[in-house]
């Protein structure tokens, strides 16, 4: 069961990762001195991940909801504003992808 929760996650990263180098290869205009596209997709999901998980710390702060701080997750203790941040950013160019397919048609 383990496995196949860290297969779904490895794909789903994969995925997210891809998507983003494909859009950052359409954006490369020149070739002196720039950054790999897989640097830039790494780049662009930490930073997404980040702006996330700021604005859920704020929201939790400001609603002063009660969180706990952490949650185990095959063994492993995690943030759980940090782990629903870092799945929203892998999840969205996905979803991006799919909403701009239903509406071009």
């Amino acid at each position: 069961m383990t496995w196949w929760i860290l297969a779904i996650l490895a794909f789903s990263c994969g995925i997210s990762l891809w998507l983003r180098i494909k859009y950052q290869r359409k954006n490369i205009t020149e070739v002196a001195n720039q950054s790999s596209p897989l640097s830039l997709a790494i780049q662009g999901l930490i930073t997404t991940a980040g702006g996330i998980y700021l604005a859920l710390i704020g929201l939790t702060s400001f609603l002063k909801l009660d969180i706990p701080d952490k949650v185990t997750l095959l063994q492993v203790n995690l943030d759980p504003l940090a782990l629903s941040s870092i799945g929203a950013a892998i999840v969205q160019p996905i979803i991006l992808r799919i909403y701009n397919k239903v509406l071009s048609r």
